[in-house]
């Protein structure tokens, strides 16, 4: 008869801590909201989450930051097929490895705030616009509401940013009065 083991209870209140912090890394969610892994993007969430878990669990010393953040970005890349260049992956590296410290400690109270964070923001789409190739893309919440919730601000990076319109360009005139036209090749 073979016995099951149960894990320890940091390690199942660090999985926890993970899951909901990559919960609300806008960037995944949006990733898994528009299906960019595929239809199984949902669950390659999940396995994200596992993967982290057990990189920490395998790993001495314990991985830091820096090595989560690559870990967190290929990810991304491979499962996703998206480059991200918003600095969130070292927020949410940073987050990871403060989790883990805790949780070796017995301390849940920051499993306890991401949890949180991760049941307010079920069900909230996050919204983006490209604004061109060259720009990065710009995130928001399509709640249309602002709960105050000042601690969500400290905890994931502020991505929104006002697109200013183009200037647009005065046509140019040659001497004799003829208005130019410029190539728009290599323009895009």
């Amino acid at each position: 008869m073979a016995s099951t083991s149960q894990p320890p209870a940091t390690s199942v209140l660090f999985a926890r801590g993970v899951i909901a912090r990559l919960a609300i890394w806008p960037t995944l969610k949006i990733a898994v909201q528009e299906s960019w892994g595929g239809p199984e993007s949902a669950q390659k969430r999940s396995w994200m989450a596992s993967v982290v878990v057990d990189t920490f669990e395998t790993t001495t010393p314990p991985p830091d930051d820096q090595y989560i953040e690559e870990l967190l970005l290929q990810i991304m890349s491979d499962e996703f097929e998206v480059s991200i260049e918003d600095g969130s992956g070292e927020s949410v590296a940073r987050d990871l490895v403060q989790l883990w410290d805790e949780t070796r400690e017995g301390r849940d109270a920051g499993v306890l705030k991401f949890e949180e964070l991760a049941e307010k923001s079920k069900g909230k789409k996050v919204e983006y616009v490209a604004k061109d190739q060259s720009d990065d893309e710009d995130w928001e919440s399509d709640d249309g509401e602002d709960d105050g919730d000042e601690e969500m601000d400290e905890d994931v990076p502020q991505l929104l940013q006002p697109s200013e319109p183009r200037p647009k360009e005065e046509p140019e005139v040659d001497e004799d009065g003829f208005t130019l036209v410029k190539s728009k090749k290599g323009r895009r």
